[in-house]
């Protein structure tokens, strides 16, 4: 118990007295020369392959199930609980197809 608690109030003291002491001493505002600026994009371009097959293939996953719950709702009958199940699929994928591919311009509204 004792252990715990001391490794709590390390934790503490770091993220209350070290971490905005660094913070400070970084200038967030100066501009990226062009050498650093093409370093970034070069270590940028992989993770932005893997984001884009990533969108492509969730995007082909989401249009397979919207077409699996328009099938569901279409083949529920009467069935009142198929039909809100085939509805919030639906719904369900819509939305993240959205955020999936609104994401890029959420971040650059957010880091600019």
């Amino acid at each position: 118990m004792k252990k715990s608690v001391v490794i709590i109030l390390g934790i503490v003291f770091l993220v209350l007295f070290l971490v905005p002491g660094i913070l400070a001493a970084v200038d967030f505002n100066q501009d990226l020369t062009p050498e650093e600026q093409q370093s970034f994009d070069g270590i940028l371009e992989p993770v932005m392959k893997v984001y884009r097959f990533i969108q492509y293939a969730a995007t082909v996953v989401g249009v397979l199930m919207l077409v699996f719950a328009g099938i569901s709702f279409a083949t529920s009958g009467g069935e009142m609980v198929k039909k809100e199940r085939a509805k919030q699929m639906a719904a369900g994928v819509v939305i993240g197809l959205i955020l999936i591919w609104v994401a890029p311009l959420i971040v650059s509204v957010i880091t600019k």
